[in-house]
């Protein structure tokens, strides 16, 4: 590496990290955010919400504004946490997952999103079962969508978990626990109070000051290197145990057939995936028209993609003035790369504030999950499986309300449980759900003309049953042994191992088995809906019918 003209800052202790940190100053950021954002909630949220209104703030949005929300909405936990830490330690093979989030979005875009708002419903329920039966496919659908949102529930947590650890300097795992648990609080508060419009907010603000700080390190970062990036790369590579491997790709998923397969099923379920996301499609319909979609998606494509963009600077940052030793020694591990950073950068205040920010990350995106799980629940399975259709508006705001608080309970649990996980990693499984339970039944139910009952039923049932499935008998769950002879499954126990599926990520052979059983399931079945399939058409490719306050009557 060059000689600099001035000193940079030697590799930083995790611990001492925490310990020299200002613990006071962090939780008045902290506290700040979190009244700052219930006040913005309560303000714009205020008064007697409608179904429509609860749902999607009354499609009253902006393009501007909800490109602006789905970038917040989008730009995970797993996107500022997980990823920094993933380049930190695993280097070009970490930043493959921001490459393939970038080209998910755009296949999202491409397949499904305006289409999708276009038929004027707004839970992917609604859409996959407009030409449908409706019952088994609306249940079949709904349990889709609950259990992606769960998985991806537990990234979001567990990545606040060691965010705010590592903020306030907790080191016992009972305080730890604590944190998520205050986390799942905040976040509850938000929906039941604020509905779609104050969670919308809370995005929009999340999302303005994440692409801001992020900006903002990767200056620092550069500036501190002479702005140069080969300067910057060669002190990564310096202050790494895997040296120039560090830029190559293969560093994780080179090594052997197993970890290539790995990776090629990983990228499915990444590209793939967020077409299916219900939390991410909801979005479209915040906006009144397909012309203010169309506007919404050009402002998240840029957003979007340049925030990935700085995301190399960020991981390799990490790696050259922390080091990866020091991080995976830290609260959180390979999640506390980037607030690390922002202490061996500016100390205690930009360790704050880029905290502070991350925790805005995640809260952002869990609010948004939680309403959309409550939303889909209401709607889906209470409205129109036990009602009938015949619940009023109110009722549905009133279930889904309660199904905001035992979500968020549930979420709690799971993120303890999920505790010390990598969440991009976590968020990756989401994905394979997403892409093998949702994507296939929106496809063929968007384009192809015979599709019927029978095909979404085996599609999403078979997708969903097969991805978790293989999760759960994964080296993910149980029997992952790192080089250092430590079990690093979900299960730490070394007695417990029932992993069979090699694979860590089940996209490879759960995307293409649920388009074959959709397929299938079709061929096999007598059922035609030709009519239906035109009107969908027509209504997907002009939006001509679409009325979102039809919810509420």
């Amino acid at each position: 590496m060059s000689t600099l003209a001035f000193t940079l800052p030697a590799a930083l202790p995790a611990a001492e990290a925490v310990r020299v940190g200002n613990p006071t100053l962090n939780i008045a950021i902290f506290v700040i955010f979190v009244v700052f954002t219930l006040t913005v909630v309560i303000k714009v949220a205020a008064g007697k919400k409608t179904a429509a209104e609860y749902y999607t703030a009354g499609s009253a949005f902006t393009g501007r504004q909800n490109g602006w929300a789905i970038t917040g909405d989008y730009l995970s936990a797993a996107s500022f946490l997980g990823i920094a830490g993933a380049v930190a330690i695993q280097g070009l093979d970490g930043f493959l997952f921001s490459i393939g989030y970038l080209v998910a979005w755009l296949v999202a875009l491409l397949l499904t999103a305006e289409l999708m708002r276009n038929t004027g419903r707004f839970t992917l329920a609604d859409v996959v079962s407009f030409r449908l039966r409706q019952r088994p496919v609306r249940i079949a659908a709904a349990t889709s969508s609950l259990t992606v949102s769960f998985f991806y529930l537990l990234a979001q947590m567990a990545g606040a978990g060691g965010l705010v650890s590592l903020l306030l300097g907790l080191d016992r795992r009972w305080a730890q626990n604590i944190v998520i648990a205050i986390v799942g609080a905040v976040m509850i508060g938000y929906v039941m109070i604020g509905g779609m419009k104050g969670t919308t907010w809370v995005q929009i603000i999340k999302a303005i000051l994440l692409v801001s700080g992020t900006a903002i390190i990767t200056i620092w970062v550069l500036g501190m290197y002479g702005f140069n990036l080969s300067q910057l790369l060669q002190g990564a590579v310096n202050t790494s145990p895997a040296g120039e491997k560090l830029l190559e790709p293969g560093l994780r998923y080179g090594a052997n057939l197993t970890s290539k397969l790995d990776f090629i099923s990983l990228s499915m379920a990444i590209v793939l995936g967020t077409a299916g996301l219900p939390h991410v499609l909801i979005r479209f319909y915040t906006v009144p028209t397909s012309k203010q979609a169309r506007k919404s998606v050009e402002w998240a494509i840029w957003l979007i993609g340049g925030f990935y963009l700085l995301t190399l600077v960020i991981g390799y940052g990490a790696a050259a003035m922390v080091g990866p030793d020091q991080i995976m020694a830290a609260p959180g591990a390979a999640n506390s790369a980037a607030p690390l950073l922002a202490y061996a950068l500016g100390g205690s205040w930009l360790l704050g504030i880029i905290s502070g920010i991350a925790f805005a990350t995640i809260l952002a995106v869990v609010a948004g999950l939680t309403i959309t799980t409550s939303a889909t629940f209401a709607h889906d399975l209470y409205n129109e499986v036990i009602k009938r259709g015949k619940a009023t508006p109110e009722q549905e705001v009133k279930v889904a309300r309660t199904t905001a608080l035992i979500f968020g309970v549930v979420g709690v649990v799971g993120g303890i449980l999920a505790y010390g996980q990598n969440i991009a990693f976590l968020v990756a499984l989401a994905f394979a759900v997403a892409a093998s339970a949702n994507l296939p039944t929106i496809i063929y139910s968007l384009f192809w003309r015979r599709f019927n009952t029978r095909g979404a039923l085996w599609s999403m049932y078979g997708g969903l049953i097969s991805a978790v499935g293989l999760i759960l008998f994964s080296p993910v769950v149980s029997g992952k042994v790192n080089a250092q002879g430590q079990v690093v499954s979900m299960i730490t126990n070394p007695n417990i191992d029932f992993s069979w599926f090699p694979l860590e990520n089940p996209g490879i052979v759960s995307i293409p088995l649920a388009f074959f059983l959709g397929w299938l399931g079709t061929v096999t079945s007598s059922e035609t809906n030709a009519v239906k399939y035109a009107e969908m058409e027509v209504r997907s490719l002009t939006g001509a019918g679409a009325n979102i306050k039809a919810l509420d009557h």
